[in-house]
């Protein structure tokens, strides 16, 4: 779990740096697919990161409005304001809390039992789905989208040549 969160962090920030060398315009263009556009998507993966985290703890949760981080900067800065929350929760991720329930109250009145495992995996694939859409638009831009491998990243220590 904390690998792959690790993973989507690290991805995060390669595309920041990718966006340093594109127009603002270009950032901002509204976009088939997706939530509309790259820096918008950007945004939207960490709003979705925090409210998951924030819900399934119980805390409270708001939806952030994309018009108050529309430069690449703002998105930086909410990135790093939300991980404050975020990440000591992620690497306490434990074992015993995989299967703990999580209540989710759907607008209809329904309510859907999830496991907390479950929906962190969610999280963490969600990310994933939307870096695919961004290297699909940085090619219709010309540029070479930021890998998404895992391998070679030094996410996990291998016994080879570690003492």
């Amino acid at each position: 779990m904390q690998t792959f969160f690790r993973y989507n962090w690290m991805i995060r920030e390669q595309w920041y740096r990718w966006c340093e060398e594109v127009p603002q315009e270009e950032l901002l263009k509204e976009r088939v697919g997706g939530v509309g556009g790259i820096l918008k998507t950007l945004f939207h993966v960490v709003d979705v990161e925090w409210s998951w985290v924030q819900t399934i703890q119980g805390k409270p949760d708001f939806q952030e409005d994309f018009s108050r981080y529309d430069t690449l900067e703002k998105v930086r800065e909410l990135d790093a304001k939300f991980r404050i929350d975020v990440e000591p929760f992620v690497l306490s991720w434990h074992e015993g809390l995989e299967r703990k329930r999580f209540e989710d109250h759907l607008p209809d009145g329904r309510i859907v039992i999830d496991a907390w495992g479950e929906v962190m995996r969610h999280v963490i694939a969600h990310q994933i789905h939307h870096i695919g859409q961004l290297s699909i638009w940085s090619r219709e831009l010309g540029k070479p989208p930021v890998s998404a491998n895992v391998i070679g990243k030094g996410l996990i220590e291998s016994d080879r040549g570690v003492d």
